[in-house]
């Protein structure tokens, strides 16, 4: 990425999660390039025998950044560059694979010519944050600097205090990172959709934002589908089970996505926010506001971070866990997890209908009845208080057969990747097998 300025350089911005105050790419990837381009020109410049001059002009490509005259730099700097707090040991470890990284970019028949022709100086890091403290009167001339500078400028603050961000109007938590994960939070709305209905959701306020979305979806879904075009659900499709439909499926049973029309007509006649039982398992699924609402519920688990008012008569039958999402905290389900399931072992074992709800009662709470489905119940979904799981190899395969289960009951239910990747390492890491 060269700029068309003639001095040449770049700014590269980026963010992190926090409590980093710079992104990998920034504290070793983009370091890594820069060295082994650096050292490719040094290579192609050594076989020409200009190790230290601009060659002529040898692409129309790079006829804009090149000049053909003139030894700019005495030494050619081939050092890896990184930042302070990347450990000496890494940084070894990165030294000792430099050069296979630099054979395979020559051999990959990259335009190490043009580059070479283009830059007079090699190319240098620098980090930029937010803490970074510059005195513009002090900062050298760029004709002084013997490197060509690729500004690395982090947009993350690195207190690892979440950011409260308000409107006129609005406030919210930022979360640095979280539209890479548009899977947890876009509710099936494309692109094309959001940007052709941007006033009318912006309109919508919060409170009917995510309705909104949901009646948008739909009715793109009816529309392409009415035109015999790909018009796929979005909730997982349960498979077709023999028997029972309180088992799971069978292992070699399809596991889709999409819902028959049946099923569709069951979930539109479902209040996508109310309590789910699954199936006769004792377990149900839902979002805490409608908590104390549930019938024939004997025990609670909430798993959100504020405490709910949610209280049953007796404590020991009523568990509050302050689990953040995957996005918040990294491991947050995760550390919550052994406590989840020794409430819930404690009170399936008594015969207790177990409710187990979170702010939506659509990602987290899914995710903790996965963990529970997984420990404590067999392929026929019966309470077996973890006899099964001690002997069971767990897999993803396994798990996204449970997930289908849960999803053929609670059709709200949108597990993160984040969150299921926490249960899918935490089941492992409990399983005998986590070594197959």
């Amino acid at each position: 990425m060269w700029p068309s300025s003639p001095r040449g350089g770049c700014m590269i911005v980026d963010s992190t999660r926090k409590g980093k105050q710079f992104p990998d790419s920034m504290s070793k990837t983009i370091s890594i390039w820069t060295c082994v381009l650096n050292r490719a020109i040094l290579n192609y410049r050594s076989r020409v025998g200009k190790p230290n001059m601009p060659m002529e002009r040898e692409s129309d490509a790079c006829d804009q950044h090149a000049e053909s005259t003139g030894l700019v730099s005495p030494s050619w700097d081939c050092s890896l560059h990184l930042p302070l707090w990347v450990s000496n040991a890494e940084k070894a470890a990165i030294e000792d694979r430099l050069e296979g990284w630099i054979k395979q970019l020559e051999a990959s028949g990259g335009d190490v010519a043009c580059i070479a022709s283009a830059l007079k100086k090699p190319l240098r890091p620098l980090w930029v944050s937010q803490k970074s403290v510059i005195w513009l009167n002090e900062v050298p001339g760029y004709d002084s600097w013997d490197f060509t500078p690729i500004m690395l400028v982090s947009a993350s603050s690195s207190c690892g205090i979440l950011q409260q961000r308000t409107t006129s109007e609005f406030s919210w938590t930022y979360i640095a990172g979280a539209g890479d994960d548009e899977e947890s939070w876009a509710r099936g709305l494309s692109p094309n959709l959001f940007w052709s209905h941007a006033h009318e959701l912006i309109d919508s306020g919060p409170d009917l934002c995510n309705q909104k979305v949901a009646d948008i979806v739909e009715k793109d879904r009816v529309y392409r589908a009415q035109r015999g075009q790909n018009a796929p659900q979005l909730s997982v499709k349960p498979s077709k089970l023999s028997g029972s439909t309180d088992h799971f499926p069978a292992e070699n049973s399809p596991l889709g996505l999409g819902i028959s029309g049946a099923e569709n007509d069951r979930k539109d006649s479902v209040d996508l926010h109310a309590i789910s039982w699954l199936g006769s398992t004792n377990l149900a699924v839902g979002a805490t506001q409608h908590a104390a609402d549930a019938s024939d519920v004997d025990s609670a688990l909430v798993c959100e971070r504020e405490s709910s008012s949610l209280c049953l008569e007796y404590p020991e039958v009523y568990l509050h866990l302050p689990i953040l999402n995957s996005k918040l905290d990294r491991f947050s389900l995760y550390r919550n997890l052994p406590a989840a399931l020794i409430f819930a072992k404690s009170n399936l074992r008594k015969g207790n209908r177990l409710l187990v709800c979170c702010n939506d009662g659509e990602d987290i709470s899914v995710c903790v009845c996965l963990a529970i489905l997984t420990s404590f119940y067999t392929n026929e979904g019966s309470f077996d208080d973890g006899k099964s799981f001690s002997e069971t190899c767990i897999t993803k395969l396994e798990m996204r057969r449970r997930l289908v289960f849960i999803c053929k009951f609670a059709v709200n239910a949108r597990p993160s990747r984040g969150n299921l990747k926490q249960v899918f390492n935490f089941l492992k890491d409990q399983s005998v097998g986590s070594g197959c």
